[in-house]
């Protein structure tokens, strides 16, 4: 029999060796000129391609300075909030509108639209037993690894799994795009049901009904859901779609489509670099933060025990001890993320359709109060706001999603950008992504067993 702790215990003393050795003095950054996370100290990325796809803005150019301005994001030129704006005026559900516009750089006409929506509806099925033999086999707590394994097992029925011309991608792609938000579901369902002795109940979608309206109607038991509840999540796929080629998973999906591999692949490689805490995971964090916030903060109308409860949240002395406060600041936006400006409305409304207006004014006023305290204990180059991920999450707990479910809620919404960025990759750039690292290590002699 194996000793495990003993076993244990090696792998510690190995880990430990391991991590001594792998130590680079911090100063070798700055004296070789090493971009770390591809940014500069402003904050700026290091440019590594170009895009059609979208466009994000956090600063204009004022006789050659940056000053930095309201985030502005926009998809194949358009801004996100004139999209959102006019699927709403005309009560449409947008999802599908705009995951046209980002895959294929144009508006739809209604001809168009409504075929697109038809391609989706028919490819929104999965192989016979699959859901048997795949999803519910070693079901998961964690619906992002069980969505990735779902992704890799659909490559063994497809035929033509590595043909990377356009055609073929694309397809490969809509159908993904449309299976998504079953993986996730069913995943979860097959998880609640076999560890968390819950129900077990398989909803298949309704052709008819759009992106959203299917991921809610599959979720709950009695299939119901309120035309504001919709509404709400088809504007959080929207908001959630796509963000420039430079964010770590469309980055990624970027790297991996350069090789040369398939769809499938590709995909499975963007989802474990979404599904890390800081990137697609961060809403979980801003759900368990306010949750900790609630216990410890004696009184939630008192603006000073707020800032002092953030304080310690930045100072490593409360909830995870990390010195974040997750939901605020963003990589590239300074003074808003406009995302969570859209967002910030339907949030209300939703919050008042649930009854739980207390919740969102908490929300509202650590989103008020975060800058504040981040200004006085840090030092700052850019403007600090709520980001998307601030607000997603109060979102999702007010539809009843499960905390499983935040992260492919992202997923489900960014693979059509993935999708756009891969077909850009493959149409453009015929060069494996190939950066430089540069050796810190001295030459060594090599000595024999006897002499060490």
């Amino acid at each position: 029999m194996v000793d495990f702790g003993n076993w244990n215990q090696k792998v510690e003393e190995l880990a430990h060796i391991c991590e001594n050795n792998c130590k680079i003095e911090q100063e070798l950054y700055d004296i070789y000129d090493v971009k770390r996370g591809l940014r500069d100290k402003s904050g700026t990325g290091v440019l590594a391609g170009l895009t059609k796809v979208s466009h994000i803005q956090a600063f204009d150019n004022v006789d050659g300075k940056k000053i930095p301005c309201e985030g502005k994001l926009l998809y194949r030129g358009y801004n996100i909030n004139d999209l959102v704006k006019g699927d709403v005026e005309e009560q449409r559900f947008g999802y599908e509108e705009v995951a046209y516009l980002v895959l294929f750089g144009e508006l739809p006409s209604m001809s168009q639209l409504d075929s697109f929506k038809h391609l989706l509806a028919k490819s929104r099925t999965l192989p016979t037993n699959f859901v048997r033999d795949v999803i519910m086999k070693a079901p998961s707590k964690d619906m992002m690894n069980s969505i990735s394994r779902s992704v890799l097992t659909l490559a063994s029925y497809d035929d033509a799994v590595s043909d990377i011309s356009i055609p073929n991608v694309l397809g490969q792609c809509l159908m993904l795009i449309s299976v998504f938000p079953m993986l996730a579901v069913y995943s979860y369902h097959a998880y609640n049901h076999y560890e968390n002795n819950g129900s077990l109940y398989i909803h298949r979608p309704d052709e008819n009904l759009s992106m959203a309206e299917n991921f809610i109607r599959m979720l709950r038991p009695d299939m119901k859901y309120s035309a504001l509840e919709a509404r709400v999540l088809d504007i959080a796929f929207m908001l959630h779609m796509e963000h420039g080629g430079g964010n770590n998973s469309t980055f990624t999906t970027h790297v991996v489509s350069s090789s040369g591999t398939d769809t499938y692949s590709t995909i499975a490689a963007a989802l474990s670099s979404l599904k890390g805490p800081k990137h697609g995971g961060a809403n979980i964090k801003v759900v368990e933060m306010m949750e900790d916030l609630k216990k410890n903060v004696k009184d939630l109308k008192d603006d000073d025990q707020i800032e002092e409860y953030l304080s310690k949240l930045l100072n490593k002395e409360a909830f995870d001890k990390k010195g974040l406060i997750y939901g605020m600041g963003h990589a590239v936006y300074s003074i808003s993320d406009p995302r969570a400006t859209i967002f910030r409305a339907f949030v209300e409304q939703l919050s008042r359709e649930k009854g739980r207006e207390d919740e969102y004014d908490l929300y509202s006023k650590v989103e008020v109060l975060a800058p504040k305290v981040i200004a006085k204990e840090r030092s700052i180059y850019k403007g600090v706001s709520a980001n998307v991920d601030f607000y997603s999450g109060f979102v999702y707990s007010m539809l009843d999603i499960p905390l499983e479910l935040y992260t492919p809620m992202f997923a489900i919404a960014r693979i059509v950008g993935w999708s756009a960025h891969r077909i850009e990759e493959l149409v453009n750039v015929d060069k494996i992504i190939r950066p430089a690292y540069m050796s810190v290590t001295e030459p060594k002699h090599y000595l024999k067993m006897q002499e060490r």
